[in-house]
């Protein structure tokens, strides 16, 4: 079986490659390393059934032949990235989501597109479940990846319908884990390296905001289940697990000092909330459970100690020193 993933040089993308080629199928990852990096994937450069194509899917694919499975990861997910690129993301995710779904019509595979919590706007309802429709703001800063990533769903949608295309809709709520950039302007990583140079943790708003984050290996799981379900309508993969955005950052200033051995600790500093920056965020995984048989098993603690001693490890390679080891 030779699978596609698209973004498969991203965070979320080379993890789930690693599963894939454990799995033992053929992986074709590809990306175009506009938040990627081929250090996500040189440990797979020696593995037979992976080959890596550096590509934008804003352009026609390349002939790949024998795929009868496509994840498509491609899209930038950092705020950082909503302000700096909205035209680009809007680009991928209708004319890069539209050749994948052509690439996939045209070689009978099934097709795994995903989509985010993002599609429910600052919600009005806790928790989301699929149903709910959303409350998006479609001329904002953020529009450029909350539309972008509902028109995703609705080609999905038109070409399941058009085209009897296997399609799955994946919904993913914050993942988190080793692997993602220094710079990729989300709120473990931007809190991690913070903490690590003890300077100021940046938090918009007062901290009360929630979040539900997910290790990414339970991401992973949870894409994986839906692929090779027969449930065709889209699915929240998240944790439900409500967390406080002030808690997270006090949690990752406790860890990493507790690792550097410091007695000082990072201060907070609070910047205004941006604009239509959910206030709560908690999804629904009941559907999840009952057709994927699928639930998040690593808890926040647990795995962010794990992603933390990454941080530490990559930091202290880069100096030449030893690293410490953090498994789960």
């Amino acid at each position: 079986m030779c699978i596609i993933v698209t973004g498969g040089a991203g965070f979320i993308g080379s993890h789930l490659v690693e599963r894939l080629l454990e799995d033992g199928h053929e992986v074709v990852a590809i990306d175009s390393l506009w938040t990627g990096s081929t250090k996500n994937v040189k440990k797979f450069e020696e593995n037979k059934n992976f080959r890596f194509i550096e590509h934008d899917v804003r352009h026609s694919l390349p002939n790949i032949t024998g795929v009868t499975a496509i994840y498509h990861l491609a899209c930038p997910a950092s705020p950082d990235h909503f302000e700096e690129s909205p035209i680009e993301i809007l680009e991928t995710c209708f004319v890069g989501t539209k050749n994948m779904l052509d690439f996939a019509v045209g070689c009978g595979a099934r097709i795994l597109i995903a989509s985010t919590s993002e599609i429910y706007g600052d919600p009005k309802v806790i928790p989301q479940s699929e149903n709910y429709w959303g409350n998006t703001n479609s001329f904002g800063p953020r529009s450029c990846y909350d539309e972008g990533k509902r028109i995703t769903e609705a080609l999905a949608y038109g070409y399941q319908r058009k085209h009897s295309l296997k399609v799955r809709i994946a919904r993913i709520f914050n993942a988190y884990g080793p692997g993602m950039q220094l710079n990729d302007g989300r709120a473990v990583p931007n809190f991690i390296v913070a903490a690590m140079k003890g300077q100021p943790l940046t938090i918009y708003g007062d901290g009360s905001a929630t979040r539900c984050f997910q290790f990414v290996t339970d991401c992973v799981a949870g894409l994986n289940a839906l692929m090779n379900s027969e449930y065709s309508r889209p699915v929240n993969i998240g944790s439900d697990v409500e967390t406080k955005v002030g808690e997270i950052a006090e949690m990752i200033v406790e860890l990493v000092a507790n690792k550097v051995g410091s007695a000082t600790r990072a201060p907070v500093n609070h910047l205004p909330a941006r604009q239509d920056d959910p206030y709560r965020r908690k999804p629904d995984i009941g559907l999840a459970k009952d057709v994927l048989e699928w639930k998040p098993v690593v808890n926040l603690r647990e795995g962010l100690d794990v992603t933390v001693n990454w941080f530490l490890e990559k930091e202290q390679k880069s100096n030449g020193t030893n690293g410490t080891n953090g498994h789960i």
